[in-house]
């Protein structure tokens, strides 16, 4: 039986106004990178910001089942490392993208190459949404989210603690949601944009 993914996947109001028409100031700023644990409303969050840039939004898990034709399960029902192996290529098409807001998997910074590819990926810029894991917990209950991670709280405590500081390590913004709503932080992150945007241009004039 052929493995899913192996061969489709073989090439490689006034305040916020001003908000947004500052990007215009940081024309080099093409991606941003929403990262996370599940739970921490990558996608909601995606889905608001793209639409408030006009910008793109994609989710790499549905970018990846649509490129292979298989559900994210049915992948990892191969093994981890193939998963990874084609999310990489998934990755690496996203980032080819010019103006899109991408939503990481909870998973994807674990792997080495989806670092790499983060890092050295030009005009981009890594946006962790943060929060405390009980708080993570308890939206994923309210959610009723399917992950059979939260079928064990000490396993998903435990990969949390393993992949924040991964998720810290590929983001230049850090917000933490834990009292923000969707729309909160859509808000602080312009707010950052804003500020980055001002130091750049300060820094071009120095």
């Amino acid at each position: 039986m052929a493995v899913p993914g192996e061969n489709q996947m073989s090439a490689r109001p006034q305040e916020i106004t001003r908000k947004i028409e500052t990007m215009s100031s940081v024309p080099s700023l093409r991606r941003l990178i929403l990262t996370g644990f599940m739970g921490a409303g990558k996608s909601t969050v995606g889905r608001l910001l793209a639409s408030r840039l006009g910008w793109e939004f994609l989710d790499l898990d549905t970018h990846l089942e649509n490129r292979t034709g298989a559900t994210i399960p049915q992948l990892f029902a191969y093994g981890e490392p193939h998963f990874r192996r084609l999310e990489s290529t998934a990755l690496a098409s996203a980032l080819g993208k010019s103006h899109i807001v991408l939503a990481l998997g909870g998973g994807t910074p674990e792997g080495l190459t989806n670092r790499l590819l983060i890092e050295q990926t030009p005009d981009t810029l890594g946006v962790f949404l943060d929060a405390p894991f009980p708080t993570l917990f308890d939206r994923c209950m309210l959610q009723e989210i399917d992950r059979p991670v939260l079928a064990d709280p000490t396993e998903a405590q435990l990969r949390f603690d393993r992949r924040r500081p991964l998720y810290v390590r590929i983001s230049q913004v850090i917000v933490d949601t834990s009292q923000l709503t969707p729309e909160d932080t859509v808000e602080a992150i312009l707010t950052r944009l804003n500020q980055i945007s001002q130091l750049r241009f300060k820094a071009s004039k120095s």
